[in-house]
């Protein structure tokens, strides 16, 4: 029978998705696209309620209903569909969060269903089976208390049919042509009811891969706030958290806490010489050497220029002070002729432990102060203080 529900055509993922999750701008090529959307919904409709006026042809044709009802049925959906047609043309969905007028689409297919069971009682039940195909309809769009408005509405139209008339509502199965008609009325609905029921289950889907897509993203854009976008390491936002949250574990769990200001010797002589390209591929080739060869619980951020922060928890100065000085060593050994023939880098470092008096600023600064003693005492050397 005729039918409010939607017959979707197949679609992509991406126009699934928009279906439920259609963005709330109203940028043109948005309304655009939810236009598109209502007009495959109503060719669907249409289609409903065409087959649903053959199911009625066959009942007429054989005399179990008036030759006009299949026509008036047919024609009172038509004039549903066609006013939400001009309305969606006109854009005027697009003014509210449900775009389709999902409750107003309902009320009305139930009205023409309800009304149509009152005057041919005698076909009644396939009237009212289609009432829970325009209810599986709503359930793709609906939001609770949507539902609970719609549910009464039915309800009370159901209270006007069942106990404020004494019609008989019956089933054309008196002939072999009613009864076959009898059938393919309940073949449609359900049918229909179990196409959206799939629909419902792809949409649930897509949408679930669709939220594993944006943790995704959003952990890389968390990610990428976070690292230093030429070397890899943490940029100093993030390292200076770090450098925070370590002072305080370090003093709640009473552990050792390290930490080294790390500077490339002479630089800026190696960009005046070799260039920027060269000297950005020689952080680089830097940063990988400290992250190949320190402890997944340390951490390591550029601090500013060639300056970078190593953090060193559970870890006691004189542990702190090999670990520099083994960096340094291979840093120093490092073959750095893929870049220049002559081109040699070394690291000088100042590395301090925690204090009890030591805030984040007094602790860099004591860092800042170790590594000037090193770059004074000739560079390419680890100092303390």
């Amino acid at each position: 029978m005729g039918t409010a529900a939607t017959s979707f055509p197949e679609r992509n993922a991406a126009e699934v998705a928009d279906l439920v999750l259609a963005p709330e701008t109203t940028a043109p090529e948005v309304r655009a696209r939810r236009v598109w959307q209502r007009r495959q919904m109503y060719i669907g409709q249409v289609a409903s309620y065409s087959l649903g006026g053959a199911v009625l042809l066959l009942c007429a044709y054989d005399g179990a209903v008036s030759m006009a009802v299949p026509t008036l049925f047919w024609l009172g959906g038509l004039l549903i569909i066609g006013t939400f047609t001009v309305l969606s043309e006109a854009g005027f969905g697009d003014r509210f969060d449900d775009h389709y007028l999902t409750v107003y689409q309902i009320s009305l297919h139930m009205a023409l269903q309800l009304v149509f069971l009152l005057a041919v009682p005698t076909i009644g039940v396939a009237f009212l089976a289609v009432l829970f195909l325009i209810f599986a309809f709503g359930t793709l769009r609906m939001t609770s208390s949507q539902a609970m408005l719609t549910w009464g509405l039915a309800t009370c139209g159901l209270t006007v049919v069942f106990l404020g008339s004494d019609l008989p509502i019956g089933l054309p199965v008196a002939t072999r042509l009613q009864r076959t008609a009898s059938m393919l009325c309940f073949v449609l609905v359900i049918g229909q009811c179990a196409f959206l029921g799939l629909f419902g289950a792809t949409l649930r889907k897509i949408l679930y891969k669709r939220s594993i897509e944006l943790k995704a993203a959003y952990r890389r854009i968390e990610e990428l706030a976070e690292l230093d976008e030429l070397t890899g390491s943490y940029n100093r936002r993030c390292i200076m958290r770090l450098l925070d949250t370590e002072i305080e574990k370090s003093r709640r769990a009473s552990t050792p806490f390290a930490i080294a200001l790390i500077d490339l010797d002479w630089f800026k002589r190696i960009n005046d010489a070799y260039g920027h390209p060269i000297g950005d591929e020689v952080l680089r080739t830097f940063a990988i050497t400290i992250f190949a060869n320190i402890r997944p619980a340390d951490s390591f951020g550029r601090y500013g220029g060639e300056e970078f922060l190593l953090l060193l928890p559970d870890t006691s100065g004189d542990v702190a002070l090999r670990t520099l000085e083994r960096l340094r060593g291979i840093v120093a050994d490092l073959d750095w002729g893929a870049f220049s023939p002559s081109m040699r880098v070394t690291i000088s470092a100042g590395v301090v432990t925690l204090r009890d008096v030591d805030t984040a600023d007094t602790f860099l600064a004591r860092a800042d102060s170790a590594l000037y003693s090193a770059k004074a005492r000739g560079r390419n050397c680890i100092a303390t203080s």
